[in-house]
């Protein structure tokens, strides 16, 4: 198969869907790869290496796109990619369809064969291509929130480990998934009073057994929230609905609830956001104040630490990409029913109901 591996556009996305070691698998593997030149610099890995992997650098998006059987990226391709996605051809990256309608319809008009890392699972019925990069903006989530509460980046101006003498910052984690988890961790890690949610009480007894003395574990629901909320300092929200677009944990009154300077950190945000305020954000611009409260919203949260998330995620994507391309990806999906639950779109048509139901098109079930 012949593969394409583009310079990713988004604002601040440094990371690559490919490393030198994995072009090095697929072309053992009797694959063509070719890599937009400085595609992996942002990462750390030159185009001699790549060169080196046995890939063929080329030198724009238009060539990578136009050459490939199968585009492999990192993230959703923006408007300026749209036209460059054509029928048949296999899109291997995140998408989160229902949190982007426009990115939606003009993946069904391409007629190409949409595979999302989002919604692919396991055998366990895991999401093995969400949970690094989850574990990656969990731990993110708590380093930029601490960022934030800083008084000249807008917020209270406390230390969340506090200090002798002195209360720490307290932190709410609404979800305790890959993301949450990871977040408590890393506030407990530094000291924070640390609270964490969830609906299912089989995974907060997880959490309570599992975690350091300083998470407590709470019961989801709206009255609980709001009773925390009028003393909490950061909150992060990490709920995810797999492939569908995440409920609203924090509502637009909720805010008067909270003190000015209050920092609300939205990891949900790449699937419609889990806080009805939040609004996408970008590592250039990562914050906006509303009703006294900071939000910080960045849809690709990893994009701030790509060598680290890189080799994270590929680590993870690599094993997948190798067995669409050796078996096409009808067969691949055959013998793993976990990655046909990652094909969202195929030919103009919806194959995952939560991106349908987001945006009121049709669904088809996936035929192989």
């Amino acid at each position: 198969m012949i593969i394409g591996v583009p310079k990713e556009i988004k604002n601040n996305e440094n990371r690559v869907a490919v490393t030198p070691a994995g072009v090095k698998e697929l072309v053992a593997h009797g694959h063509t790869v070719y890599v937009q030149h400085t595609a992996g610099e942002g990462s750390g890995f030159s185009d001699d290496e790549y060169a080196a992997a046995g890939a063929t650098i080329l030198p724009t998006i238009e060539d990578t796109y136009a050459i490939a059987e199968m585009i492999i990226k990192v993230k959703e391709p923006i408007e300026p990619e749209y036209k460059l996605v054509r029928k048949g051809q296999i899109m291997f990256t995140y998408l989160h369809f229902a949190s982007d309608e426009a990115l939606t319809l003009a993946m069904v008009e391409s007629g190409a064969t949409c595979i999302a890392y989002e919604t692919v699972r396991d055998r366990q019925g895991t999401l093995p291509l969400l949970i690094p990069m989850s574990e990656v903006a969990g731990r993110m989530s708590v380093q930029e929130g601490a960022r934030f509460l800083e008084k000249p980046q807008s917020g209270k101006g406390k230390l969340i480990g506090g200090v002798p003498g002195v209360k720490p910052a307290k932190v709410l984690i609404l979800g305790a998934g890959v993301v949450g988890r990871n977040a408590a961790l890393m506030a407990a890690g530094l000291g924070g009073d640390v609270t964490i949610t969830d609906i299912s009480l089989p995974t907060l007894r997880h959490v309570a057994d599992t975690m350091p003395a300083n998470v407590k574990t709470l019961y989801s629901s709206r009255h609980n929230i709001e009773a925390e909320l009028p003393s909490v300092d950061l909150v992060i929200g990490s709920v995810l609905i797999p492939g569908a677009k995440a409920p609203h944990l924090l509502t637009a009154d909720m805010l008067k609830l909270m003190q000015p300077g209050t920092v609300i950190v939205d990891v949900a945000i790449d699937q419609g956001g889990c806080f009805e305020t939040s609004h996408p954000t970008t590592h250039a611009e990562p914050i906006y104040v509303r009703d006294n409260i900071v939000h910080y919203a960045v849809a690709n949260i990893p994009g701030a630490v790509p060598y680290t998330s890189t080799l994270a995620l590929t680590n993870a994507t690599l094993p997948y990409a190798l067995r669409i391309a050796d078996m096409g990806w009808i067969d691949a999906c055959k013998a793993d029913p976990g990655l046909a639950e990652g094909v969202n779109i195929v030919d103009g048509k919806v194959t995952f109901k939560g991106v349908a139901e987001a945006w009121g098109l049709d669904y088809h079930e996936l035929k192989l």
